[in-house]
């Protein structure tokens, strides 16, 4: 069993401190789940991201698997591909921020320091909330199960918290650039 809190990984024998608050962690999810982004642009962000100190590591690979046991809180175990996409820490979070507060008795975004590992407890204790809901509908919605009448009336109301936006390309951005001149 692991009691202490990493707040720093052991990469080639050398420990290297980390960012171990959850926002330094979602940002390293949304880099890592961002459709724009290369291989090796999501392993730069991982370890930009991460790492206090990214550039006095000799073992990158060594990092790159360290840093995704750190984000996986732990864990070892290979994770089954999951191949319906059901969250996203981007858009869903202002739901499921709203939930941790509640479970964690406080507001989580107010808080100086939240670890990681910690953020993901309360995570995973979240029952019954409306990001419950959401994740139910756009489960039976990408398997193509009947939604009950509650849950029709639910996604008519919240279409735009349940329904994935798109994600704004390196084109779109170009042309918001060009457009606005910044």
């Amino acid at each position: 069993m692991m009691y202490e809190l990493p707040t720093s990984l052991e990469v080639g024998g050398i420990d290297h401190p980390i960012r171990s608050d959850f926002r330094a962690a979602l940002d390293v999810c949304a880099a890592l789940t961002d459709p724009e982004f290369s291989n090796q642009e999501k392993a730069v962000a991982l370890l930009t991201i991460l790492y206090e100190s990214p550039e006095e590591i000799s073992d990158i690979e060594g990092a790159l698997k360290k840093g995704a046991w750190f984000i996986d809180c732990g864990n070892n175990a290979p994770q089954k591909k999951r191949p319906i996409r059901l969250m996203d820490w981007e858009q869903d979070f202002p739901v499921i921020v709203g939930a941790v507060n509640r479970v964690a008795g406080c507001e989580v975004r107010a808080l100086e320091y939240l670890h990681w590992w910690t953020f993901c407890g309360y995570y995973m204790e979240l029952g019954d909330c409306a990001f419950a809901q959401i994740v139910s509908i756009r489960n039976k919605k990408a398997k193509g199960k009947k939604l009950e009448k509650w849950e029709r009336e639910f996604y008519r109301e919240n279409r735009e918290k349940i329904d994935f936006r798109p994600g704004v390309t390196a084109s779109d951005m170009e042309f918001i650039k060009q457009m606005t001149g910044k």
